[in-house]
């Protein structure tokens, strides 16, 4: 009797909880390995799944695989482990769990074949897969003991010696040192003084880079308290996570650095994760500075092709340093000895679609399985993290001061009731003039970019709005026409008003643009910039503009929060908060939070050179305690406010969180269906007897975007085990009609 075929155990990257059973026919058997991807029949369609492991028996009716797609697994047991820990916690599929570990470029192959063209130049042959070619590159080698009586000639020559001195060179060195050499190189080819063949190369984003080796810093006390107890943990080899809170300058980075090079001198690794790709350029010039081993960088702002290889480069063990934002997470990085999540007051490191990981929290969860150091470092922590840090949930490291005993930068509020359509008020015109005066470079933070935040008609009172989305639409003078930010609907400059087709239409509002404007118009000897998603766009933006502050070359940057978040400008040296209290009022419980997060941040990058800092924050609400206590430098204050409002409500650290999140074309089927939901989530609360509140449902505070109907539902629990009791019992009891579309988000950071 024969043997019978391999029952394999694949994951489908859709939205089913659940995996499925496959037969491998004989002749893939040695190939199929847990790890690869496999293609599968599925319905009337064939996709791509994820090989879990192989299963003995199955009492599914089964189909055999297609074809076995990767050469070597994707990823190990054990980073399939911690896959499988998220899918449960955030209760999402796995397969699409895997998909979003895995980059973007996966899907590219390559063969090492190497062919000759007619002219004697090499090629490389590549197989294509997803649309994208393994980048190759020409290296010539000279060949040992080849002997001919026809010898070379002028450039050919030097070209020849050059390569026996080098042992080989690639074809672009070859150009770039003695120009056009094509006809040299296929003379020396058909010789057989040289060979010639094809390679594949990494694409490297920042190849056209040069960085100048540093030195270790000497540290403050502070500074070295907090590494010493880092590296003392690092020595142990066990897991532990730690607070560093260190005020804005206080050089957080630097304690970094010195504890990952403790790391790597015990043959361990380093992941760091910042919040923004705005902070990736500047990090990695510090790291490349500071150490000669593999980096790698990974973020959203690289192409496919380039990620992918820098993944690449990690899984064969070339890198010992993976630097990246919220994905680079997944780095499969082996002997991980420390974890740097920077910023880590950050919401960006919270997933807004899909699968919604944190990736904050499950940094702590990698180093807890990988025994590793884990270090959160923030001026301005979160209110749940200080928490943990008192409740000795995790070790507290202190930077008080700033190197060098440099002073915070004084702080004055400016009230701005009274002063309606002002965007700036006569004191920070003033100190901006002062300040161009003495040379010093000066930042204007307004986190809302586009010149007018809504068009209004003075006759009928018609607000331009975006019809897919509940929000009003922004006009961008640089553009000429009115844009929806939330799903990028936009149309022309109307000169008439849409509703009455009066004249009399006004721009209300201002954004970033405007502020631009109107800062040229004050100071046009003055070099003014602006930092924002409109002039970020396209690859090396966000460097471009930094390297501007950074030489000195722009006077005045306008920027919304990309311009707060951990920046070093030693020559900025006046900082304008416009619309401070903009985010107060917000219908979300962190409202208070992230607002004294953003001012203190953008704050923070004052001051930090040789000369003093000063900032003014313009409010409507300057007595606000949120305000008051950042103007202060006081966090503990703020927290000591703020934590008694969480404990008397009931909000995180105090409770755990869930969101279900309801969406679809028609707004009753959706309002429907968020009824029906609550209705079992009752239900099933009752019949398991766990103490979670229900809140809602309710129409979400943005009740459309993109077309579609949204509706929440909250769910909180002292005790976390409860709520994933009562979100495990629930699931797939619901039946929704296939309009309607509903996803769990596990502690929530987003509540609009």
């Amino acid at each position: 009797m024969s043997e019978l075929p391999t029952i394999i155990e694949v994951a489908i990257p859709l939205h089913l909880n659940t995996s499925f059973h496959y037969r491998v026919p004989p002749d893939l058997v040695l190939l199929a390995q847990p790890g690869k991807r496999v293609l599968v029949p599925f319905g009337r369609r064939k996709l791509t799944g994820y090989l879990l492991g192989v299963v003995s028996e199955s009492r599914e009716q089964l189909r055999d695989i297609i074809e076995v797609l990767d050469q070597e697994p994707l990823f190990t047991p054990a980073e399939l482990d911690l896959y499988r820990w998220m899918a449960a916690y955030y209760h999402h599929p796995l397969g699409e769990v895997i998909k979003t570990a895995l980059p973007a470029g996966i899907n590219i192959q390559s063969s090492n074949r190497t062919t000759l063209a007619k002219d004697g130049r090499p090629m490389a042959e590549e197989v294509m897969s997803g649309g994208r070619k393994v980048k190759s590159e020409l290296f010539y080698l000279p060949l040992s003991g080849a002997e001919t009586d026809a010898a070379p000639r002028g450039k050919a020559v030097q070209l020849l010696q050059f390569l026996r001195e080098a042992g080989e060179a690639s074809a672009t060195l070859l150009r770039q040192r003695f120009g056009a050499v094509a006809p040299q190189l296929k003379r020396l080819v058909e010789l057989g003084l040289v060979r010639g063949e094809a390679r594949e190369v990494y694409r490297d984003p920042f190849r056209e880079e040069v960085f100048e080796r540093d030195q270790p810093l000497v540290l403050n006390v502070h500074q070295h308290a907090a590494k010493l107890q880092i590296t003392a943990a690092l020595d142990s080899k066990a897991f532990a996570p730690f607070l560093l809170h260190g005020v804005t300058g206080s050089g957080k980075t630097e304690v970094y650095l010195q504890a990952i090079a403790h790391g790597l001198e015990q043959g361990k690794t380093a992941l760091v994760l910042v919040p923004e790709i705005a902070l990736t350029p500047q990090l990695v010039k510090r790291f490349k500075r500071r150490f000669a081993c593999g980096i790698a960088v990974l973020h959203s702002g690289l192409s496919d092709g380039e990620r992918y290889d820098e993944w690449r480069r990690i899984r064969r063990d070339e890198v010992t340093i993976v630097i990246g934002a919220r994905s680079a997470l997944f780095a499969p990085l082996q002997r991980l000895g420390i974890i740097v999540v920077d910023e880590e007051h950050e919401d960006s490191y919270k997933q807004s679609e899909g699968f919604r990981y944190n990736a904050r929290d499950m940094a702590l969860v990698r180093g807890k399985r990988d025994y590793a150091v884990v270090v959160l470092g923030s001026a301005t922590p979160l209110v749940t993290s200080y928490h943990a840090a008192l409740e000795k949930k995790l070790g507290y490291l202190s930077l008080p001061g700033r190197v060098r005993d440099l002073p915070m930068p004084a702080t004055e509020l400016l009230d701005m009731r009274g002063r309606k359509g002002d965007a700036l008020s006569p004191g920070l015109i003033a100190e901006l003039g002062a300040n161009l005066a003495k040379g010093g470079q000066s930042l204007l933070f307004l986190n809302r970019r586009g010149f007018a935040t809504f068009l209004i008609c003075q006759d009928c009172g018609h607000v331009l709005r975006c019809p897919n989305c509940s929000v009003t639409l922004t006009y961008h003078r640089g553009r000429g026409r009115h844009f929806c930010h939330y799903c990028d609907y936009f149309i022309a400059a109307p000169s008439v008003c849409p509703g009455c087709g009066g004249p009399e239409i006004g721009l209300l509002g201002r954004g970033t643009e405007r502020v631009e404007e109107e800062i040229r118009e004050l100071f046009p000897q003055a070099r003014v910039s602006r930092m924002d998603r409109d002039t970020t766009r396209g690859r090396g933006g966000h460097a471009r503009i930094l390297k501007g502050v950074e030489t000195g070359e722009i006077d005045i940057l306008i920027g919304t929060q990309m311009i707060a978040k951990g920046h070093d400008f030693p020559g900025v040296t006046l900082v304008g908060v416009l619309s401070a209290d903009a985010s107060l009022n917000l219908p979300d419980f962190r409202s208070a939070e992230r607002t004294f997060q953003l001012v203190s941040q953008v704050m923070g990058r004052a001051g930090r050179g040789d000369l003093p800092g000063r900032v003014l924050i313009q409010s409507l609400e300057p007595a606000h305690y949120t305000l008051t206590r950042a103007a202060a430098h006081d966090f503990a204050g703020f927290y000591a406010d703020e934590i008694a409002f969480r404990h008397e409500v009931g909000y995180p650290p105090f409770a755990h969180l869930a969101s279900l999140n309801l969406t679809g074309n028609s707004p009753a089927g959706v309002e429907r269906g968020a009824k029906e939901a609550a209705a079992q989530l009752r239900s099933i609360r009752q019949e398991l007897q766990v103490k979670v509140e229900i809140l809602g449902p309710a129409a979400a505070p943005l009740a459309k975007i993109r077309g579609r109907y949204r509706w929440q539902i909250l769910l909180k629990a002292t005790r976390r085990s409860e709520l994933h009791r009562l979100l495990a019992g629930f699931g797939g009891k619901l039946k929704l009609p296939p309009v309607v579309r509903m996803g769990i988000d596990i502690d929530p950071v987003d509540m609009l």
